[in-house]
């Protein structure tokens, strides 16, 4: 069964940084999937926030253009998402999946922006 184990949360200023990690296990295919974060915000339905495919190309939504990055390292078969110039409405947890084909979530990694 395919787990995913988000990390790199906490608490941070506006305007500050953070790392995300997301840890693929139970499976030998990561390399070929497609691989997204979302995050929830209470009260709010999961949104898709940053995506990239098998040949590592990235997309974003424009919220977190320009200060999100998705990378992808398939050897470790994990996940990466840096965040800049964190702003407050970017808070809720974080969680990683494969889009075309969602497995079971992970706990997700909480993130807060607050002053």
């Amino acid at each position: 069964q395919v787990q995913f184990v988000e990390s790199g949360g906490g608490l941070v200023q506006p305007g500050g940084s953070l790392n995300l990690s997301c840890a693929a296990s139970g499976t030998d295919n990561f390399r070929f999937w497609a691989m997204a974060w979302y995050r929830q915000a209470p009260g709010k339905q999961r949104e898709l926030v940053a995506f990239i495919n098998i040949a590592s190309k990235p997309n974003y939504p424009d919220s977190v253009k320009g200060r999100f990055t998705i990378s992808r390292d398939n050897n470790k078969s994990t996940l990466y998402l840096k965040m800049n110039n964190l702003k407050p409405e970017d808070a809720g947890v974080y969680y990683c999946n494969r889009p075309a084909a969602t497995q079971a979530w992970g706990q997700g990694t909480q993130v807060t922006v607050s002053s």
